[in-house]
């Protein structure tokens, strides 16, 4: 944990990282519309949802909810902005800073996961965020005791989950992941990755969500300044990261054998968000809204009672190989 000088809680640099994440949207949303392509051929469009809590309420704040559905390529895909404040930091935000428990906050961040209609191209997730808690955080502007400003700390990574793996999917984008935290240690990407692998694991299936990326939270130990530009290379490597996939596997024949195994698989992505995510639980207990919290959920989902795939199957591979932690690069 490290505490910062008043630098985030000046009006300049919330502008500048509110500026910089709602441009990140905007360039992802249009990313995937040009996948999509002509609405005449089946393209869809990604719906916006502005909104805004009040000043009075529990949370306050304001926000951009982007989402794309029944489109040719995707068949739920939201990307949602939010920058919020709150007179006390939620359970799930101070399990690891009880010193901060109940203190004001002011939250900021984009979080993406896009689910793909053929079985073959993996659903992924994206989040990049920014916290700060205590004196002069909840969007007061004041500065804390002694030119101190809040405890201010970044969050977030991307994970890829097939359906049906590729190893070279798994490389490429785990390239990506390494490629983009370089030039800020050597040692982050191994840290990021076992803490990806460690995060999304659903521990009631003793079974990995997908093939991992990167993950991190409650870090500021970089200075505010290249925390903040750390998190932005995350961000802005997310296309360059997945869209490869996508256009490999986007035209891939495939039938109702590989779409039922698709949404059984789906069934274990519900169950981590509902479960174990603790941007879900953020959200939830601090009175965020519903509608943008859960657009991570797929369209559509299946279980099956003790479902064993076929020894030597393409199904059983996908438990076999790429649901456990390996060094893909």
């Amino acid at each position: 944990m490290t505490t910062q000088k008043p630098t985030f809680n000046t009006a300049d640099t919330v502008a500048r990282v509110r500026g910089y994440l709602e441009g990140l949207q905007a360039r992802i949303t249009s990313a995937l519309e040009d996948i999509e392509g002509p609405q005449s051929q089946g393209g869809a469009r990604f719906r916006s949802d502005a909104w805004r809590r009040e000043s009075g309420s529990a949370l306050q704040g304001d926000g951009i909810t982007r989402i794309l559905e029944g489109g040719r390529v995707f068949e739920r895909a939201g990307c949602g902005f939010s920058h919020v404040s709150g007179p006390r930091l939620p359970p799930s935000a101070t399990q690891h800073r009880p010193e901060l428990a109940g203190a004001p906050f002011e939250a900021m961040g984009v979080s993406l996961v896009f689910h793909p209609r053929n079985p073959y191209v993996p659903t992924v997730h994206m989040n990049v965020r920014m916290i700060a808690a205590g004196t002069g955080a909840a969007g007061t502007g004041a500065t804390g005791q002694a030119g101190q400003g809040p405890i201010c700390w970044f969050g977030g990574g991307m994970d890829l989950t097939p359906y049906y793996g590729f190893d070279e999917d798994a490389v490429h984008f785990h390239r990506a992941c390494r490629d983009a935290l370089a030039p800020f240690g050597e040692g982050l990407y191994p840290r990021f990755k076992t803490w990806c692998d460690e995060y999304f694991y659903l521990k009631h299936r003793n079974e990995q969500r997908g093939v991992g990326g990167i993950f991190f939270d409650d870090f500021a130990e970089l200075g505010f300044e290249q925390s903040l530009a750390m998190t932005q290379s995350v961000g802005d490597a997310f296309l360059g990261a997945y869209l490869p996939i996508v256009q490999r596997r986007m035209h891939m024949g495939h039938g109702e054998r590989e779409r039922e195994f698709q949404l059984y698989r789906r069934g274990r992505y519900v169950e981590f968000n509902l479960v174990w995510d603790r941007g879900t639980h953020f959200g939830l207990q601090s009175g965020g809204r519903t509608e943008s919290i859960l657009l991570s959920m797929p369209p559509l989902a299946a279980w099956s009672y003790q479902r064993e795939p076929q020894p030597g199957s393409p199904e059983a591979l996908l438990t076999e190989r790429f649901l456990q932690r390996r060094d893909w690069i």
